[in-house]
């Protein structure tokens, strides 16, 4: 028998054993106890009930005693109630007797209790006056001391039943305890044989094993361990010595695959690091070389920025055939051919992404070229290809950065021509115009006036177009912002009465609740930021709306929300609400006017004071924009209105 076999039959056993200890001692032992203590709890309830019965029945026994003496028939209650619990008692007594005996001397008890109740008792309560007859007295005290008697037999009974049964729950402990004791030794002694096996068969063999093992881990590859023990261990020597036997193999098929994993990280390192491509190509020929021992190595790559590159080594290796060279570059990026001269050619790139390209090796007399070679070379071929992939993303990303900044310059010399030509004439525009609307408003007609005035209006948006423009146009580096303290919501009361007129005239209702909210800024930018903000709510709510101006603060941050009941913004226009010329499209749906860059002044205002601003909106319901900054502390003396 195996020793795995004989182990598991000695666990086994050994389960098996304490499974029958565990079932003896929790299951036979419960049961005895849960029978001692049913059976002690009985004797106990039937010796309480037999007490009860003698208490109940000396207490009516009292009773009639002391009305036959008195003749007062208020004894008589303790003899009522004594002879009905007393019959009770008797009853719930027989409910907790065990073994014929008891049984016998309970209806002996329950005859001489009815003789007395029935026989002498109940006719001196009928009769209902003490009787003087002292020979029934007599005879009454013999049939009384006849229930005592008997009493007390039914106690003894009780008694010895319950030692009896105690006896026996005794006897099956002892037993049990003997079982119990049997099978401990036996256990004991099944594990002991267990153990000895274990040490002769397992224990020892494996610290020699160990010891091995040891010493194959330290380098020492010349270790082998001894078969011996059992015919499981005995296998497991025998591979371990196979193991040892190929370990040396392994590594140095290991040693190979590092070799040619730092060739391709060499290779990838000079292709990344790379500033002269063409020294870059002769050092990475002269890699492979080395690697794969090749005699030559070419290489013809096209280098992003640079052009064709031809590489070479030796610098003095001949030219290789040009048919070979033009069969590589046609064929599919990593195709790799061994020709019968020793030659391995390999194509570089040749799609979208990469121009085409080849790397050849050439080892003319030498062995063929092995799997794991071939494999060198065309992970050598990739590393190569995701460079110039790499510098063709840079060399584009780079164009495209040129191009970028130009199309910038472009754009802000186009914005600063536009502005300088436009604001000459259109100063000239608005200065003649409001001339003649001063001197010679009298003269002129309704029709001349009303044109006059659409000229000045237009004039005025113009310019403020262009001043939009210009604010927009400004360089990033010049943000700074001239601060000072200021009560938000005294810059957008301001706001509020500015454009009060501009309400009325579309009948809009106006709500303004604002606390005092400090903070630090350009009063004038701030005051533009609020002004477009409330100007917009009211371009976008048709007559009859509402436009609604709170102004919140806590010891953080000082908020401004606008609220209004206007046309909405759908949610697809929302993300570029803030990009300069962005108009939502239902806006432009309704030809509402306007250039599209109030809420883009709006964005580089606030962010230039270091705070956010949100939208919600729903169309058809309205729109809500939060502008919110850096709250500060109020100053230590009140401002003037011109300053708040």
């Amino acid at each position: 028998m195996s020793v795995q076999r004989r182990l598991n039959v000695g666990f086994c056993a050994l389960l098996i054993l304490f499974m029958v200890l565990l079932a003896l001692q929790f299951g036979l032992g419960g049961r005895l106890r849960s029978q001692h203590d049913r059976e002690t709890d009985r004797a106990n309830r039937a010796e309480v009930a037999n007490d009860r019965v003698l208490q109940r029945m000396t207490d009516a026994e009292t009773g009639v005693r002391g009305f036959q003496l008195t003749g007062e028939r208020i004894f008589l209650q303790p003899y009522e109630t004594g002879a009905t619990e007393a019959l009770a008692a008797l009853d719930d007594l027989a409910g907790h007797l065990n073994g014929d005996e008891a049984v016998r001397l309970l209806g002996r008890q329950r005859d001489a209790a009815h003789a007395w109740l029935d026989g002498y008792a109940a006719p001196i309560v009928a009769a209902g006056v003490p009787d003087g007859d002292t020979r029934r007295a007599v005879r009454g005290k013999e049939v009384f001391d006849e229930f005592r008697l008997a009493n007390a037999a039914v106690a003894d009974a009780v008694e010895r039943d319950r030692q009896r049964v105690l006896a026996i729950v005794a006897s099956g402990r002892g037993s049990l305890d003997l079982a119990a004791a049997i099978l401990v030794l036996a256990i004991m002694i099944i594990g002991v044989a267990v153990a000895r096996t274990g040490r002769r068969q397992l224990l020892g063999p494996l610290a020699r094993l160990g010891m091995t093992i040891r010493r194959l881990a330290e380098g020492d590859l010349s270790a082998r361990a001894e078969p011996a023990g059992a015919e499981e261990l005995r296998t497991v020597v025998e591979a371990l010595n196979d193991l040892a036997a190929q370990t040396e193999t392994l590594l140095a098929a290991e040693k190979a695959r590092a070799a040619r994993a730092g060739l391709r990280q060499a290779v990838a390192a000079e292709m990344q690091e790379s500033t002269d491509p063409a020294a870059t190509g002769r050092r990475v020929a002269e890699l492979v070389a080395v690697a794969v021992g090749a005699v030559t190595v070419h290489s013809e790559l096209d280098v992003p920025g640079t052009g064709k590159l031809l590489a070479r080594w030796p610098a003095d290796a001949p030219e290789p055939p040009g048919d070979q060279i033009a069969e590589t570059i046609a064929g599919k990026p990593g195709q790799l051919r061994a020709r019968p001269d020793g030659s391995v050619w390999i194509t570089v790139g040749g799609d979208d992404g990469c121009s085409p390209g080849y790397l050849r090796a050439h080892r003319p007399g030498a062995p063929e070229w092995t799997d794991d070679e071939r494999r060198l070379l065309a992970g050598v071929a990739r590393e190569i290809e995701r460079a110039l992939r790499r510098l063709g993303v840079q060399d584009k990303q780079a164009r495209l950065i040129t191009e970028l900044r130009m199309l910038d310059q472009r754009k802000d010399v186009f914005i600063q021509t536009v502005t300088h030509e436009l604001r000459t004439p259109l100063t000239s525009i608005l200065g003649y115009t409001e001339m003649i609307t001063e001197e010679d408003g009298g003269a002129l007609t309704t029709l001349q006036q009303r044109a006059l005035n659409a000229i000045l209006r237009n004039a005025h948006r113009l310019h403020d177009t262009i001043g939009d423009l210009i604010l927009l146009d400004r360089p990033d580096h010049d943000t700074t912002v001239r601060t000072e303290t200021l009560d938000l919501a005294g810059l957008a009361g301001l706001v509020r009465d500015d454009l009060a007129s501009a309400a009325r005239a579309k009948d809009l209702t106006v709500t303004f609740d604002a606390g005092e909210g400090w903070v630090r800024g350009d009063r004038t930018q701030l005051q533009r930021a609020l002004r477009k903000l409330v100007e917009n709510a009211i371009k976008f709510t048709p007559a009859g709306g509402s436009v609604d101006c709170r102004v919140t603060a806590d010891p953080r941050a000082v908020s401004v929300s606008v609220t209004d009941t206007g046309i909405g913004i759908p949610a697809e226009d929302v993300p570029g609400l803030f990009t300069p010329f962005h108009r939502a499209g239902n806006a432009m749906d309704q030809a509402v006017q306007g250039p599209g860059l109030g809420l883009a002044i709006v964005r580089d205002i606030v962010r230039d004071h270091g705070g956010t601003i949100a939208v919600q909106s729903v169309v058809g319901r309205g729109t809500t924009f939060t502008l919110t900054l850096p709250a500060c502390p109020a100053p230590a003396e009140p401002l003037s209105p011109a300053h708040v």
